[in-house]
């Protein structure tokens, strides 16, 4: 059975910087296109940042040049190192693993973990 297990979350003072990882398991990790997303309260889930499984990454517009997404096969994770972080950062951060199998897509996700910027 899949599961994605998040950590790193926390509060951190505005400026500072954070690295999240998160443990793929029960699924072939070399397949999967892994994402970040976030979610801040009352808002929409949105993408952060995508490590596709050939290594080619994205980012959104507003932390670009401040996070970095990146993986280690060996350990089947997937790390977002967050930098210069300001509180409109602050969300519950989701990773993602998906993939597009053909004749269906197989997504799947973490419980989420918490990242505070305090002013």
């Amino acid at each position: 059975q899949a599961q994605l297990v998040e950590s790193g979350g926390g509060l951190v003072q505005a400026g500072g910087s954070l690295r999240l990882s998160c443990v793929a398991s029960g699924i072939t990790f070399s397949r999967y296109d892994m994402g970040w997303y976030r979610q801040g309260l009352g808002q929409q889930r949105e993408l952060v940042a995508v490590i596709s499984s050939r290594g080619i990454v994205n980012y959104a517009d507003s932390v670009k040049g401040r996070f970095t997404i990146s993986k280690d096969g060996a350990k089947n994770t997937v790390y977002l190192q967050m930098n210069s972080l300001n509180p409109e950062d602050t969300a519950v951060y989701y990773c993602n693993a998906k993939w597009n199998a053909g004749v269906t897509t197989l997504n799947y996700w973490g419980q989420g973990t918490q990242v505070t910027v305090s002013s």
